[in-house]
């Protein structure tokens, strides 16, 4: 015997309070300290009303004063989230932590998961089990899941099967083969192709860790090994920088020998999706260089193969912003088309699936906004270009995003996904002809394929299809195999129902461009003229009552979404009239501060020319100064002189006559 665990995760409202505690919201004295210290401003600011809308409701204290900038932030962005539900809060709080901290489950669980049961896995491989027959279909009486490697597994109740692939004869139901070798790390977010019975897995995310390895698992003897892949270097540079950079959200697609890696989410983005290609006989990875102008760079995104080229759709840019574009890449010419297609899109959206239908109809299931999912169907016309959303009949899935799609036939297998509540445990299968949902199986919740972000392929095995899942994130990483064997009833069921559905291409494309015309004229009130729905393959009919019927409910759909989009709209203005409000306030303040930035500047003029008066008569001093100092030294000759020349007088009297010197004649004559 081995021993094994079966985890399983939190439910709201518990997988709320665990995010909020461990993000520091839990009644400690400093919340924005703590959210700040781990995010950017602007997600802790996020965080943080959601968290006050989650666990008070919507915004009822007064509006403090816009000179207190964090206080008055705090209060704006939480009066903006209006009458929002507690719970579509705390779903949106998750929602955004586990984008900026995707292992943060992981880490924090040691602290808010309860004790997990220890679950007794029988090993032995070999041993027989009688089989137990049930609706046609043979199942085991006793089903477990194999340990290989030390991976978690835990029995099962109609899951998986304890034998060996080759002699399990179950259908419709979801077994984990008896994988060898060295598994790949557990991821999601990843991206998986089939090549020649081999499933190459590459890349992912593994707790917040984006990853660039490639791994390779043969689908006839269920060996993993890994691939050494070399990273070939542009000749312009001299340096040996490796062009293979980590990513995950993007989208492998086989191509000849080789593979192609279509956008994803990296560390240092790039402005425009890049397009890597794996050659698998050098076992290298390059650039592939293409012409025109390529979409901005993505992840999430679709990427689907219609003929010689690529059609890609949708995804989230790396600021966030939700895309709703499409695009085209001719694999002959490598030149990227943007396509303006008519009629109305899916709105903006990331991790949905697509598939296409006889080479003509791209269809668009779910997907997810960053609050909000969906279970919206769209077909795309690839000759026309113009969207539709027409009538989804059968038991229509809930909504989901994250899920794997993968096509067989007409049938479109969809796997997995979440709702920001939990995975989504139903596999269903859609018609693309009938455009008629139907339910395969359900597992439980802890089985990987009930996980979001893995990936679904086709291969085939001893001549049967086979549906191969690996991955995913469901409160863990998980890198399992699950493999499912549709049967000929879950191929075709959705061909069993009634008469009156249209049975080709065409008249699906048809049946939904007359449904939307007889809806104006229901519409109008031209109900009289409505009396049975006529298909140009001329085999389907459809009674008014019936055609009523199916019009109400679409109106009635319509008229949901219309009042959600004009709530939605509502919102939005009140949003904008705040901004008009604090555009007001801060225009005014502007104002203010222009009419004292020129009183200033007046005054500093003034100040200026006082200066320069005063320079000039500085100036003016200093020269009369100079003239007076220039006087006081003429003065002082002059007087130097005088003195001089009356000592000279005096001196030629008394001493004369003692001495003899006779009188001069003008003396004698005075």
């Amino acid at each position: 015997m081995a021993m094994a665990r079966a985890s399983s995760g939190l439910q709201y409202p518990e997988r709320f309070f665990a995010a909020a505690s461990y993000v520091g919201l839990d009644g400690s004295n400093s919340p924005t300290k703590a959210l700040t210290a781990k995010f950017a401003k602007s997600t802790a600011l996020l965080l943080y009303t959601l968290y006050q809308q989650a666990t008070i409701g919507p915004c009822n204290i007064p509006e403090p004063s816009s000179w207190k900038i964090v206080e008055h932030s705090k209060w704006a962005s939480w009066n903006q989230l209006g009458n929002m539900s507690s719970t579509e809060a705390m779903r949106l709080f998750v929602k955004i932590l586990e984008e900026e901290d995707p292992g943060w489950y992981s880490r924090a669980s040691n602290s808010f998961v309860e004790a997990e049961p220890v679950i007794d896995v029988q090993m032995n491989h070999n041993s027989k089990v009688g089989p137990v027959v049930e609706n046609g279909n043979s199942y085991p009486e006793t089903k477990t899941i194999p340990t290989d490697n030390g991976s978690q597994v835990g029995t099962q109740d109609k899951d998986v099967v304890v034998e060996g692939f080759s002699s399990v004869e179950v259908y419709d139901q979801w077994i984990a083969p008896p994988v060898s070798g060295q598994r790949p790390r557990a991821r999601y977010e990843h991206g998986a192709a089939v090549v020649q019975d081999k499933l190459y897995i590459y890349g992912g995310n593994h707790n917040g860790r984006y990853l660039n390895d490639l791994h390779v698992l043969d689908l006839r003897s269920w060996t993993w090994s890994r691939v050494e892949a070399k990273a070939e270097v542009e000749s312009t540079n001299s340096s040996s920088t490796p062009m293979l950079s980590p990513c995950a959200g993007h989208s492998l697609i086989p191509w000849d020998s080789k593979l192609l890696s279509i956008g994803g989410h990296t560390k240092d983005p790039s402005e425009s999706i890049q397009v890597k290609v794996f050659d698998l006989q050098t076992a290298t990875w390059s650039t592939l260089k293409t012409y025109g102008k390529p979409p901005v760079s993505r992840g999430g995104q679709s990427v689907t193969s219609v003929g010689k080229t690529l059609v890609i759709f949708g995804g989230q840019d790396a600021k966030r912003t939700l895309l709703n574009d499409l695009h085209i890449l001719d694999l002959e010419t490598l030149t990227w088309d943007e396509i303006e297609a008519a009629g109305l899109p899916p709105s903006p959206r990331s991790d949905h699936a697509a598939a296409v239908h006889a080479e003509r109809y791209l269809l668009i299931f779910g997907g997810g906004s960053h609050a909000t999912c969906y279970n919206d169907l769209h077909v795309l016309d690839l000759q026309t270009m113009e969207w539709s959303r027409p009538t989804q009949l059968g038991e229509k899935p809930t909504p989901r995003a994250g899920h794997a799609g993968a096509t067989v036939g007409e049938n479109w297998f969809i796997v997995g996904g979440g709702d920001n509540k939990s995975g989504v445990s139903e596999t269903v299968v859609l018609n693309m002809s009938t455009l008629t949902w139907s339910v395969v199986t359900s597992v439980q919740e802890r089985i990987p394929v009930a996980s979001e972000g893995l990936s679904l392929v086709v291969s085939s095995y001893d001549g049967e299809d086979v549906l191969v899942s690996f991955g995913g994130y469901s409160g863990r990483y998980h890198n399992e195999v699950y493999v499912l064997k549709p049967s000929h009833k879950s191929t075709l069921q959705s061909k069993l129902v009634e008469n009156s559905i249209p049975d080709s291409v065409s008249a699906v494309h048809n049946a939904t461009n007359a449904t939307r015309d007889v809806e104006s004229e229901f519409e109008a009130g031209n109900e009289g003229k409505i009396k049975e729905l006529v298909i140009d393959n001329g085999d389907f009919t459809k009674p008014k009552g019936d055609l009523l019927t199916v019009l109400k409910a679409e109106k009635d759909e319509l008229e949901t979404t219309l009042s959600n989009e004009k709530l939605h709209t509502l919102k939005l203005q009140q949003e904008l009239a705040d901004a008009e409000a604090r555009n007001s306030d801060l225009s005014k303040e502007l104002q203010s501060v222009r009419g004292q930035l020129a009183s200033e500047q007046s005054r500093c003029f003034k100040l200026e020319v006082e200066v320069a008066e005063l320079g000039q008569k500085l100036q003016t001093i200093g020269t009369l100064q100079k003239e007076l100092e220039l006087l006081q030294r003429q003065k002082a000759v002059s007087e130097q002189a005088a003195l001089s020349a009356k000592q000279r007088q005096g001196s030629g009297g008394m001493w004369g006559w003692l001495a003899g010197t006779p009188q001069s004649p003008n003396a004698d004559d005075d």
